[in-house]
């Protein structure tokens, strides 16, 4: 990859923190952005396009600031596939500001962020509890009438145990398809769950094609 003799790289029989280990190496190592985060891209029967997830795999308690980086990174993804200005939610219990939720908090902060022009391209809200943003019916008992609810892109989960449940239930209770890479080296790293089949694996490198491939467009 450093040679430009690879443009994908994928953990086969090894342990994650193996592959991790040599991928930020300081001086050997391929990183090219602060933080490194896994997107997760589903297509489920019960939602009416593709919804994205982030962080499932990688970042364990996001900071502010790496949550900051993990919208800018999801974005990045989504821009090689044609998003100019996807939905981008903020996934909390609930959808208002409390200050004993830190997510709540967290939320509010990214939407002043986006507001100061530290987020990309994208139409960010939050806190919304997940039923709010993948169901009209239910953000319309709520009285919710953001342009997200219902319709969101881009799920921002608050930590790995929410990001991952979600996207174990969505593929193992919801039927979903699934795939997903690791953004923020100098080449997308297909990084996928010893319990996922061989057809999430195949969609994982597809996805890390493609995403290479619109960053060579882009640069």
């Amino acid at each position: 990859v450093k040679d430009n003799q690879a443009d994908l790289l994928m953990k086969g029989l090894i342990d994650t923190k193996v592959l991790l280990k040599a991928v930020v190496n300081s001086e050997t190592g391929i990183k090219e952005k602060r933080l490194l985060s896994h997107v997760m891209m589903a297509s489920s029967p019960n939602y009416h396009k593709v919804l994205f997830a982030t962080d499932c795999a990688m970042v364990i308690s996001p900071t502010l600031e790496d949550k900051q980086e993990i919208i800018n990174n999801a974005l990045d993804l989504t821009r090689t596939l044609g998003y100019n200005n996807p939905k981008v939610g903020i996934v909390s219990a609930v959808e208002k500001v409390n200050p004993k939720i830190p997510s709540t908090v967290d939320a509010e902060k990214l939407v002043e962020l986006k507001a100061a022009g530290k987020i990309g391209n994208c139409l960010l809200g939050g806190p919304f509890a997940i039923d709010n943003l993948v169901s009209k019916e239910a953000a319309a008992h709520k009285g919710i009438t953001s342009p997200i609810a219902g319709d969101v892109d881009i799920l921002i989960f608050p930590n790995i145990e929410a990001a991952n449940a979600f996207y174990k239930t969505i593929v193992f209770l919801g039927k979903a398809k699934v795939c997903g890479i690791v953004i923020g080296a100098k080449c997308p790293i297909i990084l996928t769950s010893r319990a996922d089949d061989a057809q999430a694996k195949l969609n994982s490198i597809i996805l890390g094609a493609v995403y290479a491939y619109g960053k060579n467009i882009n640069n």
